[in-house]
């Protein structure tokens, strides 16, 4: 199977050239780490929130994650997940092999943690449809193609049944991956925070759910994001990440990097949150 790209020239530029240079203007943007990816440095984590929408308004936050990711050993693989925003395919979506295409060239699709996975859960199943148009997992791909250059291997989930029973499902498949089948693999959950209300509002709700999500208590975030209707759209994503962390020992999740569009445009009556945040391994 290839998956041809389907937001290059709109989340993010369509040319090599163009590509290039704004991922390295959000690695050196103000909101940025400041700099360019340095190598090695520093150990293992379990995996990072990243956000996913278009690169002029989220880029230099997710840079934060890539910058950390950047100085670790490299993975074998890197599985993403994002919310399915389109509606389209299963409620669950694995994409089982082939390869993904931007404008930086090709990545593999690591069939084999595929099918472990698929195998290693109850409500996940390959399915191609649901990735078709979905932009959560694509606009991460460049970023890992910038750091890692080549020999990149990753696995794309998308989510749309975003609840703790179908997060727990995935992460215990992923514990499994890591400590039975002795798979090096880091895992990257992709969600934006709360859409669409002004600039402090937002801030203030993100803290809320930013907070629950250094808890490690999945069932918390899921509450806090009901009761304070907190629209955060990938929190079956970020869960995985929550549950993966707590079953490995994880220290406390690291905020790296908080702002909102409002931080990028200048108005801020009417925003999305972005946040990069580092779960480290326990040691």
């Amino acid at each position: 199977m290839r998956r041809r790209p389907a937001h290059a020239g709109t989340f993010y530029p369509g040319t090599r050239g163009e590509l290039v240079k704004a991922i390295e203007d959000s690695f050196t943007h103000p909101l940025g780490p400041g700099s360019l990816p340095r190598g090695d440095g520093e150990d293992r984590s379990v995996g990072y929130i990243v956000p996913h929408a278009g690169y002029m308004y989220s880029g230099p936050v997710a840079a934060h994650s890539y910058y950390h990711l950047s100085r670790e050993p490299r993975p074998s693989v890197v599985v993403i997940a994002g919310p399915n925003h389109t509606g389209l395919g299963m409620l669950a979506a694995v994409y089982k092999e082939g390869v993904w295409e931007t404008p930086l060239g090709e990545v593999q699709v690591d069939s084999e943690v595929s099918r472990l996975i698929v195998s290693y859960t109850r409500m996940y199943g390959f399915d191609e449809e649901a990735h078709r148009y979905e932009h959560s997992v694509e606009v991460q791909v460049p970023f890992l193609q910038y750091i890692y250059r080549e020999d990149l291997r990753i696995v794309p989930i998308v989510i749309g049944l975003q609840n703790p029973d179908a997060s727990r499902d995935l992460a215990w498949a992923l514990y499994k991956i890591i400590v039975e089948n002795g798979v090096d693999l880091v895992f990257l959950a992709s969600t934006d925070f709360n859409h669409y209300e002004p600039h402090d509002v937002t801030v203030e709700k993100d803290m809320e759910a930013i907070n629950a999500i250094k808890s490690l208590d999945i069932d918390r975030l899921f509450r806090v994001i009901e009761e304070r209707y907190i629209t955060m759209c990938g929190p079956g994503p970020a869960a995985v990440l929550m549950e993966l962390s707590r079953k490995m020992g994880g220290k406390e999740p690291v905020l790296l990097k908080h702002a909102t569009s409002g931080d990028v445009t200048g108005d801020r009556s009417w925003v999305v949150g972005y946040a990069s945040i580092k779960f480290p391994r326990g040691g």
